[in-house]
């Protein structure tokens, strides 16, 4: 089965940066889109952002555009989110997620996506 591992979470105080990336499995193709969610504490998961397989196509949630950017190491097969001007309101456990049925992003809905990881903790204080 196909496996994605987050890393890059962490405590960080509001304004502050961070990193995610999402390490596919050897399983995982290179042709899929990827894409992040979030889930605050006792809300519903939403979507953050998706980039295409090659990366020429991202989607933005309104909440983070302007701040966070997400892209694509394709000799790796990694993908990143790149973090910036960070709010306590951006306090959430955030997953990488996998669409084996399409190239480019076709939805925000978590039902798009087929694989997931088991998510990291970003904790950013006021």
């Amino acid at each position: 089965q196909v496996q994605l591992v987050e890393s890059g979470g962490g405590l960080v105080q509001a304004g502050g940066s961070l990193r995610l990336s999402c390490a596919p499995s050897e399983r995982a193709s290179r042709t899929y889109t990827m894409g992040w969610f979030r889930q605050p504490p006792g809300q519903e998961r939403e979507f953050v952002a998706a980039i295409s397989y090659n990366g020429a196509k991202k989607v933005y949630a309104d909440s983070v555009q302007g701040r966070f950017t997400i892209s694509k190491d394709n000799a790796k097969n990694t993908v990143y989110m790149q973090m910036n001007s960070l709010k306590p309101e951006d306090t959430a456990v955030y997953y990488c997620a996998g669409d084996p049925d399409t190239d480019y992003p076709r939805g925000t809905s978590p039902s798009d996506f087929e694989y997931w990881g088991q998510g990291t903790q970003v904790t950013v204080s006021s």
